[in-house]
């Protein structure tokens, strides 16, 4: 590759997000095309005169983005589509865009909540009540009185969260809130660890800051405490239900971690972006109710209710709130009034918590459809949440994905969950995007069909 790539240290935007920026330009202006491998990290580092670090935040963002992809011993390569938004005929390749299943395609990547089954009545009333509010002009960055005391009550109830008002900030969900975490915290070059696989999303964000990532390796249990190191300011991790893999963090490793950021002075950011969802026990106590000092609690509406809302929550010691809400004042980071107001009405109602029980049972049915159409295969994480794994030989993975692409099923490997070389090989199915059960059982048949034989 021989493009005009610099970075400029002095100047206002973190290094990593400069050569981003020309890494982007140059692919969409087609200067780097389909299939070009990238650089090593190592050698594009040496020829900018920058740290491994900044290219290697650079090319996780990018992935995460959709416009590279890594191959296993081989490198980083240009994909061969471009991200949904830079298409001009519409649907690309299913790992890398989040558009809509088009009619007769059946989606089972992971990711997305099921809406069929809103109470339409109630949904409506929410949003007009909530249009008839007049609008704030310096609105609270913290959110809005009446949602935050709905909020603190519902994770009480829902997550065995305890938290006076002081202690909850509104988001955008759960990306918001963590960005505003590493924001007021974390400085440019900070390690921070997550989980590998784990979360493309924090790790975009994390990046984004300029962070060092550090990945952690997870086992069937999730996280595995006794490898962190101590030089980490931050872990993010998803106790409640692993993702992808569906883990749930035993109560020694939970005592465990909470010790080692009590040691080393880290923060531990609770995501729990589906944790209303369990089929064999009750929903379990988050992990920020053992130790409120060391945890941030993130929540979010995405998965209960849909992305589009962009309401979620932050629960934290009082002085990490205080540093969270100056940080939006600075960056002018606002939560729309219209969907805080939707959310409070129905909190106050028991309308959200009376659609949550609906949609236990309803993932339930869902999940049963797949375990049985899927009977036979390597399944993991099909005790929670929205999507199970299915453990197969990664070149066996692709092969099915791209054959299922062709027959109208949309699928998406471990492989992008992964912060480098693949730890755990095979597919991520979601069951929450397809139309009804019908779809599922037939585009789990096809899964079933193409995988490899045991």
């Amino acid at each position: 590759m021989d493009l005009p790539l610099v970075v400029d240290r002095d100047a206002g935007e973190a290094m990593s997000a400069q050569l981003v920026a020309q890494l982007r330009g140059a692919m969409r202006d087609g200067r780097l095309v389909a299939g070009e491998r990238l650089p090593s990290s190592r050698a594009l580092a040496g020829s900018l005169g920058v740290s491994r670090t900044v290219v290697t935040g650079a090319y996780e963002q990018l992935y995460a983005e959709g416009w590279v992809e890594g191959r296993h011993g081989s490198g980083t390569y240009v994909t061969d589509v471009r991200p949904v938004e830079e298409e001009a005929d519409g649907v690309g390749p299913a790992a890398f865009t989040d558009r809509v299943a088009p009619e007769g395609v059946i989606d089972l990547r992971p990711g997305a909540s099921y809406t069929g089954a809103l109470d339409t009545p109630a949904w409506r009333r929410a949003w007009r009540l909530a249009a008839s509010v007049p609008p704030d002009r310096r609105p609270d960055p913290r959110g809005l009185p009446g949602l935050r005391a709905a909020l603190a009550g519902y994770v009480r109830r829902t997550r065995g969260v305890a938290c006076p008002m002081e202690r909850l900030v509104v988001t955008r969900g759960i990306t918001n809130g963590l960005d505003l975490v590493a924001s007021a915290t974390l400085r440019p070059g900070d390690r921070v660890g997550v989980e590998d696989p784990g979360y493309a999303g924090a790790r975009a964000v994390l990046a984004g800051r300029g962070l060092t990532l550090v990945p952690l390796p997870v086992d069937e249990h999730g996280l595995i405490v006794e490898e962190l190191p101590d030089d980490l300011r931050l872990v993010h991790t998803t106790p409640s239900h692993q993702y992808p893999l569906g883990g749930v963090l035993p109560v020694p490793r939970r005592q465990a971690l909470l010790a080692w950021a009590r040691r080393t002075g880290a923060l531990v950011a609770e995501d729990d972006y589906d944790g209303e969802f369990r089929y064999d026990v009750a929903p379990l106590p988050a992990l920020y109710g053992l130790d409120p000092e060391v945890v941030v609690y993130l929540g979010t509406t995405t998965k209960i209710l849909t992305a589009d809302v962009g309401v979620g929550w932050l629960v934290a010691r009082p002085g990490l709130c205080a540093a969270v809400t100056e940080r939006r004042e600075a960056l002018s980071d606002r939560t729309a009034v219209v969907p805080q107001e939707a959310m409070r009405v129905m909190l106050e109602r028991g309308d959200l918590e009376r659609h949550i029980r609906r949609m236990r049972g309803e993932y339930a049915r869902r999940r049963a459809v797949v375990a049985c159409a899927l009977e036979g295969l390597a399944l993991r994480g099909d005790t929670a949440g929205l999507h199970v794994v299915v453990e197969m030989p990664e070149r066996a993975a692709r092969a099915v994905v791209r054959e299922a692409e062709r027959r109208g099923v949309w699928l998406e490997t471990l492989e992008r969950h992964h912060v480098g070389a693949a730890r755990v090989s095979g597919l991520v199915i979601g069951y929450g995007a397809a139309r009804d059960t019908a779809e599922l059982r037939s585009g789990c048949s096809l899964v079933r069909e193409l995988a490899p034989r045991t």
